[in-house]
């Protein structure tokens, strides 16, 4: 059941949480529900989930206009093309993925004026992978500096999806590089820290996360039932 699934995320999150001295509730679940049925994300709702991501802006949409009677907040993790950023603007609380001044821009021009500003995370491409999209992390001193100046968006911190490994000090190794890069930044407003999936949630949650993105062991793969 989602329920015993969500309740079994939030206790590996808490024991997580005591282990390496973090406070009680200092990380957040974002329940990752990209492909997965409106009726699976009314169930974790109704478990007490409130926070959903989504990768694909016209499934999303569609998922808002059907669970619009609930409480949600929404979050945009997925690459951002131009041609949507009006979209994303107008519709989620949180973006997650932006990567460069160009698109801070479109979203900060296209956030409508009755809204308060859009939350946005910078996304680092902190293994420096080739196919991954985020921005260097010699780069974001400036970049932060660039898109901060703008109104009606909110920088509140970074995210960063590191290359797999399977090695616990391996896993902690990219989070302490990111969480170094942004202290150098001076910025203690950004509260913020969007990294670690179900693979590595305890070596994100040991570095500082204060979000961790869970999927699969939430809401289970396609065609698993969601009962």
């Amino acid at each position: 059941m989602i329920e015993t699934r969500l309740n079994d995320i939030r206790a590996q999150i808490h024991r997580a949480e005591r282990l390496y001295g973090r406070h009680e509730n200092a990380v957040s679940l974002l329940a990752v529900s990209k492909t997965k049925p409106a009726e699976a994300i009314a169930a974790a709702y109704q478990a007490g989930q409130r926070h959903f991501g989504e990768n694909y802006v016209q499934e999303a949409i569609s998922k808002q206009q059907l669970l619009g009677a609930f409480d949600m907040t929404w979050h945009f993790i997925g690459p951002i093309q131009s041609n949507k950023t009006k979209f994303i603007a107008r519709h989620f609380a949180w973006v997650h993925s932006v990567d460069s001044v160009k698109i801070a821009h479109r979203l900060s021009d296209q956030r409508p004026q009755n809204l308060p500003p859009l939350n946005i995370c910078l996304q680092v491409n902190i293994s420096d992978e080739s196919s991954k999209s985020g921005i260097a992390l010699d780069e974001l001193p400036d970049i932060y500096r660039q898109i901060t100046a703008l109104p009606n968006i909110r920088v509140r911190g970074v995210m960063a999806i590191p290359a797999p490994a399977d090695d616990f000090a391996e896993q902690r190794l990219p989070y302490k590089a990111l969480m170094q890069a942004v202290a150098a930044l001076g910025q203690p407003r950004l509260d913020t820290f969007s990294f670690g999936m179900s693979g590595d949630l305890e070596a994100a949650i040991a570095e500082g996360a204060t979000i961790v993105r869970i999927g699969t062991a939430l809401f289970g793969t396609r065609g698993q039932s969601i009962a």
